[in-house]
């Protein structure tokens, strides 16, 4: 594969959001598998907050609930752009950012 322009799609929600009484980041991953996504890596933060300000932190005296997530989608943009309007009514609190990216190789076993 030569190198070519994709997009990384970010995802930032929090560790209890759900949707469907799933937890939403296993939603989304199954949702991306199902649209054909490349590729989905999600990330537990250790410590974040977002648009309410409140701080969730992972900190050994506190107990470890409602981390950030954040999930990593690397496509081409069309395909990016069609995920995007899957999740667009279906995350209530979140961000959603797209970026240029270069992607080098894509590799299966």
């Amino acid at each position: 594969m030569e190198k070519c322009i994709a997009k990384l799609m970010r995802v930032f929600i929090s560790e209890n959001d759900r949707h469907q009484g799933k937890p939403l980041f296993e939603w989304i991953i199954r949702q991306a598998q199902k649209h054909g996504m490349a590729g989905v890596t999600v990330l537990r933060g250790l410590e974040g907050f977002g648009a309410d300000s409140h701080l969730h932190t992972a900190k050994v005296l506190r107990l470890a609930s409602d981390l950030p997530i954040v999930i990593e989608i690397v496509d081409m943009k069309e395909k990016i752009q069609t995920f995007v309007d899957v999740l667009e009514n279906v995350i209530e609190e979140g961000l959603i950012t797209i970026e240029n990216v270069e992607a080098r190789f894509y590799r299966k076993n």
